[in-house]
């Protein structure tokens, strides 16, 4: 058996909470416990919402926590010339196209289904003329390159994935749609950049909440198309407040930074969300 290999891939946007601290303890936690490895990625091609000081202050958190990581963080944002090369290899498979609706369209669409996220992209774009997509770009029309699902499937075949808790997975990427891969003011999406990260970063158990299990049919879709090797998957349940709400920073959960400041220790928050083991340091 290769030896394990986890990671935590917070966003700088916010100051972690108790959620992220959950999630990061869960991968640092079975690392540590047979002697792998727990990798700390930075997921920020967002520039528009990532900040600095949000980056430095949740090293710091994990830090006070009592975990720590191997090797160098990675950072997105230093990366984006593996994610054009992915890009370039979906599109010469012919499974990308552009997309001119904006998120109101898709909204207002009458044919867009319901998934996991809200409305599904309903394919409006898919099989746009080559002229008419020439002049769009030519007008110098945003847009968005989308992931073609049907055809991505033909190429790939039937795929399955295997979860800790759920067992063994069929995937159905078709639950998200034509997803988007890349847009003009960012060059790729979260979902390309975690499928190829996770494979160039050589993680073996994908260690992440409940909530983005429906993306993993996504991941391994672009895994078959990418020829990336395929980890497990353990998704954790979600932490939610005393009123049954989940935890987020939207949602205004409180922050670790918050907590240490009002006196919270860091046993005190480990022991809270159920992980006082005795592995960790003073």
């Amino acid at each position: 058996m290769p030896p394990l290999v986890t990671r935590f891939a917070p966003s700088p946007t916010g100051y972690l909470h108790l959620g992220h601290a959950f999630s990061a303890l869960d991968g640092w936690t079975r690392a540590r416990a047979v002697g792998g490895r727990f990798l700390l990625r930075i997921e920020d091609i967002d520039q528009t919402r990532c900040r600095p000081e949000f980056e430095a202050a949740l090293l710091e958190d994990l830090s006070w926590l009592g975990l720590d990581w191997d090797g160098e963080v990675r950072r997105q944002s230093d990366h984006f010339a593996d994610y054009q090369a992915a890009l370039d290899k979906l599109q010469t498979l012919g499974v990308i196209y552009p997309c001119f609706c904006s998120r109101k369209d898709i909204a207002a669409a009458t044919s867009a289904p319901q998934g996991p996220d809200g409305p599904v992209y309903p394919g409006t774009c898919r099989h746009l003329d080559p002229a008419l997509i020439a002049e769009k770009q030519a007008a110098g029309l945003p847009f968005v390159l989308r992931l073609d699902v049907a055809k991505a499937r033909v190429l790939s075949g039937n795929l399955a994935f295997t979860d800790e808790h759920a067992g063994r997975i069929s995937a159905q990427p078709e639950v998200l749609g034509d997803v988007v891969l890349a847009r003009r003011d960012t060059p790729c999406s979260y979902h390309l950049c975690v499928t190829l990260d996770d494979a160039l970063q050589g993680v073996t158990l994908v260690t992440r909440a409940e909530d983005l299990l429906p993306s993993t049919h996504v991941h391994r879709l672009l895994q078959a198309l990418l020829a990336l090797p395929v980890p497990a998957y353990a998704h954790h349940r979600l932490l939610a407040d005393a009123a049954g709400q989940r935890l987020a920073k939207r949602a205004g959960a409180p922050s670790l930074r918050s907590m240490r400041d009002s006196g919270t220790s860091a046993a005190e928050v480990r022991t809270m969300i159920g992980y006082a083991d005795p592995i960790f340091r003073a």
